[in-house]
């Protein structure tokens, strides 16, 4: 006579509903935190809900934008920083909702992993709460996904969702960017989210641990230094916009670098034609040039080598710009101006980076 088998559990199948509600538990005073106008950030139900009258919109358009964080993360998971990461998954999507004039009004975010473990995880999303707080949208909801078998123990993923909006007629670019409009650069604050596997492949080349000084920043692990989250540029050019009335159009330089996202913006009879000796350059992007031995032409198509975020303005609006940015606390320098493209050619360099270490 067989013997009835024990019944399985989904605890058994490697999957913790207790670490979830943990989880819920210690995340849900910073979601609160993250509450605005439109939004009370509470967590908990099926569904996040924003009310746009109540944000103050009349006549609002709806700009919706999605993002990772790459490989950057496999460098957190390495040495446990988890903090910084999720400001990066939250300035990968509005970064890119500012660039089109609006305003971010909430982020959801979407995180696997093999095992959850909550401390870990917490942390994560105190660093998303954090870059909403910073951006001005509420954080309304997310998932959490435990996929043993799929994911190995201690190894994650995140995606972020962000949507905003803008009064109709207000949306960027404008329509009127012209030859000899200039193009202003804002400083970034390290490598960002874009260019990790190339990174990846460098550090490995160079037989440093993640743990050991960072070549080019002495105070810092190279894992530390390398994590150094995403510059969040809403606010500040949110003001911009708003003050003067003088941009025209912004790009976010993320993954194709200057070469690939400055075109996204403009008419398709106009290019830019960029100063490199202009350019902020990081110490961290002449020690990734130098240890990778990577050409100058790459470096510009991969990384944005110091300038995360471009403006296009009215020429005789420079210095007006400049000072409302500087304000909002960025770092801003005329890199170059609008001129007509050169047929395929959108982009034009002259001179070039400062990589010397």
């Amino acid at each position: 006579m067989s013997h009835p088998k024990s019944g399985l559990s989904y605890s058994d199948a490697g999957v913790d509903i207790d670490a979830g509600n943990r989880l819920v538990d210690l995340i849900k005073p910073m979601v609160r935190a993250t509450a605005r106008a439109g939004a009370d950030a509470e967590i908990g139900g099926f569904g996040g809900l924003f009310d746009l009258k109540a944000a103050g919109f009349k006549d609002p358009v709806l700009v919706a934008a999605t993002d990772g964080v790459g490989t950057k993360v496999k460098i957190a998971i390495e040495t446990k920083l988890h903090a910084g990461i999720g400001i990066d998954l939250v300035a990968m999507s509005v970064n890119d909702l500012v660039v089109q004039g609006a305003e971010p009004l909430f982020f959801l975010d979407y995180f696997a992993c093999g095992k959850l473990d909550p401390e870990a995880t917490a942390a994560i999303v105190a660093g998303i709460a954090e870059g909403c707080r910073e951006s001005g949208c509420a954080l309304i909801g997310g998932e959490t996904a435990e996929m043993p078998g799929l994911y190995k123990d201690g190894d994650y993923d995140l995606a972020g969702f962000a949507v905003g909006a803008a009064e109709r007629g207000t949306l960027l670019p404008r329509g009127d960017i012209a030859v000899g409009d200039t193009v202003i650069g804002l400083a970034s604050s390290g490598v960002h989210s874009n260019g990790f596997s190339l990174v990846r492949k460098i550090v490995e080349r160079t037989g440093l641990g993640f743990d050991a000084q960072a070549p080019f920043s002495p105070i810092m692990t190279l894992g530390g230094a390398l994590l150094t989250p995403t510059r969040l540029y809403v606010k500040s050019c949110l003001r911009a916009i708003r003050e003067t009335g003088a941009v025209k159009g912004l790009a976010h330089i993320t993954g194709g670098g200057f070469t690939d996202n400055i075109p996204r913006v403009l008419p398709k009879t106009l290019g830019v034609r960029i100063d490199l000796a202009q350019v902020p350059v990081l110490p961290v992007f002449k020690w990734l040039a130098a240890e990778g031995g990577v050409e100058e032409l790459e470096l510009l198509r991969t990384f944005n080598c110091g300038i995360g975020m471009i403006a296009i303005v009215k020429p005789d609006a420079v210095t007006s710009v400049i000072e409302v940015l500087k304000e909002g606390g960025e770092t801003a320098v005329v890199l170059g101006d609008v001129i007509a493209a050169d047929g395929e050619q959108r982009v034009t360099y002259r001179g070039h980076l400062d990589l010397a270490m």
